[in-house]
């Protein structure tokens, strides 16, 4: 007669008592997965790691973009002009002058730089 392996999860002793769970952890939330069944609370316990996994990466974007904005801001650009803003060339009465534009929302806003350089 041939029995198959046990696996056994060694990195938690096992116990015959109910675990204890996090002082953090709202009491709504603890009623709730009490009522799950194992295979649930397995279910629950990949996606909250998932979850958390994204979130946490999400803010490293976040992070990360933020610390590029602060970088890449021209030293030129002023304080009320967003880094995402371009140059763009205005001609008014046959002179040309540079503005910084960029939206918001559903609108494009302008600020003026400085004249178009004839020699450029």
């Amino acid at each position: 007669m041939r029995f198959a392996p046990l696996l056994v999860n060694t990195d938690r002793p096992m116990s015959y008592e109910p675990p204890t769970p996090p002082a953090d952890l709202p009491t709504d939330v603890i009623d709730t997965l009490n009522d799950y069944s194992p295979e649930l609370l397995r279910d629950v316990a990949h996606y909250a790691e998932d979850l958390a996994e994204h979130r946490e990466r999400q803010a490293r974007l976040a992070e990360a973009e933020e610390e590029d904005e602060i970088d890449e801001r021209p030293d030129d650009l002023p304080d009320d002009v967003p880094t995402k803003a371009t140059i763009t060339i205005k001609e008014i009465n046959d002179n040309r002058y540079y503005y910084w534009q960029w939206r918001e929302g559903d609108r494009v806003k302008s600020k003026y730089k400085s004249p178009v350089n004839p020699d450029e």
